[in-house]
């Protein structure tokens, strides 16, 4: 095993102080000692195709060229980014884990500020948690005034954290003497942090949905505001590869496990979109790849200068994709209307809606399911549905929602290009959904010892979690959703 044969005959601290230990010696151009886990989110694995044969000599192309591509590599659904995040350091989907989305519903807790009398909350964790989210910093911390309260731990706020139920790689590395970082796109993405709430040394979390200048509109609303924002992120990265923490101020071990997301690929999908159904990309878009490409090859070159090429594997895939790639297929469909039908219905028997690409419905009584589900059907053309699913279907795919207080009663998949937003909305793209546009993402792992090929089987990005194990020499037993849903390791490594 990586990290605890690491550790034999020396004393742990003066292994976390040392970048490499096997640098010395000629074993160690095989020996996986650093995981750099990488989000581009939205990027396809038609995107990835379509790059790296149009750039060859881009960082991509190389990194390709040189790793085992994954071409049918799926995320689990939602396709939304907590999900995404969770199934690559976990192993889960939501089935395990609990979390469904960055904004849910759970029977068991409680509204924030309350005094928990009352069970059934929406649990939102996305920018409108932090202090401050107009601030690039987030205000410094998150306000736990704004979190939702758990009426079995004496009405405490439950963190980002404590809302997942399964560990991730990162506590498992930690566990077993190594260290770890992660850069995300909100304060919220302390869920990283594992249900110890001790998962990762070194978090950054700059808010992706701060104001610009402190000007009205955010840094999502400019393709360049978000590749420098991205910057950052990259930035923090490249300090890190060179045996320092993401501030760059303050000498730290070059983490064993490590990693960040990349916006500007997802932003500007939702901008401008595709040129084509072909998956062209629009100019906009094509700079944002471009840009993508030039801070990866800065990455490679850090790892270079550092001395860490021959013992780092590097992981390029997405939390998510983007739908639709086709953009005659967007079609704009209020996202009142179908909580405006269940409402309908019966007045109060919507608990909570979360609605991108696809819909998640929780009722107040789940008995009236089966009523809804009818009066869906029966508006499903307006609605933009293309399938419902309730009942013993969403059970097997999820969890009992009579058993599960996170479960939704009702998912919907909606038909391929409807996007559930505001009617004036001019956002090209969405993620969240059921779609091969949402869900098949790039997937490439670069390691030492492994050859370049392309594997044609269809995989799970959730495979990603126990494959970071298994390239350390970990066993994959640590991480609790592998044992429960008997996830395995990528083939070919």
């Amino acid at each position: 095993m990586f990290i605890r044969s690491k550790m034999q005959g020396l004393v742990a601290t003066a292994l976390l102080a040392t970048t490499s230990v096997f640098a010395m010696n000629a074993e160690a151009a095989t020996k996986v000692e650093h995981v750099l886990l990488i989000s581009v989110d939205g990027l396809h694995a038609g995107d990835l195709a379509a790059y790296t044969k149009a750039h060859p000599t881009s960082a991509l192309a190389a990194l390709s060229n040189s790793g085992v591509t994954y071409a049918q590599a799926y995320t689990p659904f939602p396709s939304d980014s907590f999900p995404g995040i969770i199934a690559l350091i976990s192993g889960a989907s939501p089935k395990s884990s609990g979390v469904y989305y960055d904004d849910s519903y759970d029977r068991a807790l409680s509204e924030a500020g309350s005094d928990c009398s009352k069970k059934g909350t929406e649990a939102v964790y996305d920018e409108s948690i932090d202090a401050n989210p107009d601030k690039l910093d987030g205000g410094g911390s998150i306000d736990a005034a704004k979190l939702p309260r758990d009426p079995a731990n004496n009405c405490q706020p439950v963190y980002p954290h404590q809302f997942t139920r399964v560990n991730n790689v990162f506590e498992v590395v930690k566990a077993a003497g190594g260290t770890t970082a992660w850069s995300d796109k909100h304060l919220s993405y302390d869920l990283v942090q594992g249900p110890s709430g001790k998962g990762v040394d070194d978090l950054y979390t700059p808010e992706i949905e701060s104001n610009i200048e402190d000007k009205s509109d955010g840094i999502t609303s400019s393709i360049d505001a978000t590749e420098k924002y991205d910057d950052l992120k990259v930035q923090a990265t490249i300090n890190q590869i060179k045996g320092l923490d993401h501030t760059g101020a303050n000498k730290a071990a070059v983490p064993t496990v490590f990693g960040f997301n990349f916006q500007e690929v997802s932003v500007t999908q939702k901008l401008e979109g595709y040129a084509d159904a072909s998956g062209k990309p629009s100019a906009g878009l094509q700079g944002a790849l471009d840009h993508t490409d030039a801070s990866l090859q800065q990455i490679v070159d850090a790892l270079k200068a550092a001395n860490l090429s021959d013992n780092t594997a590097i992981i390029v895939t997405a939390k998510h994709g983007q739908s639709p790639i086709d953009p005659t297929k967007r079609r704009i469909i209020d996202k009142k209307l179908i909580p405006g039908l269940v409402e309908g219905l019966e007045k109060g028997l919507l608990a909570k809606a979360t609605a991108d690409d696809v819909t998640l419905l929780w009722l107040t009584d789940a008995a009236k399911t089966g009523a809804v589900v009818k009066m869906l059907e029966q508006n499903r053309d307006k609605a933009g549905i293309a399938k419902i699913i309730s009942g013993a279907a969403l059970t097997k795919m999820f969890a009992d929602p009579k058993k599960d207080s996170r479960a939704p009663d009702i998912v919907i998949e909606s038909q391929h290009g409807v996007i559930y937003t505001k009617p004036s909305a001019t956002k090209k793209a969405e993620h969240g959904g059921f779609a091969d546009d949402d869900r098949h993402v790039a997937l490439l792992v670069v390691a030492p010892g492994h050859k370049h090929q392309t594997v044609a089987s269809k995989v799970a990005t959730q495979q990603v979690a126990p494959s970071i194990l298994k390239l350390l020499g970990e066993p994959t037993s640590g991480l609790q959703a592998v044992k429960a849903e008997h996830t395995a390791a990528l083939p070919a490594l």
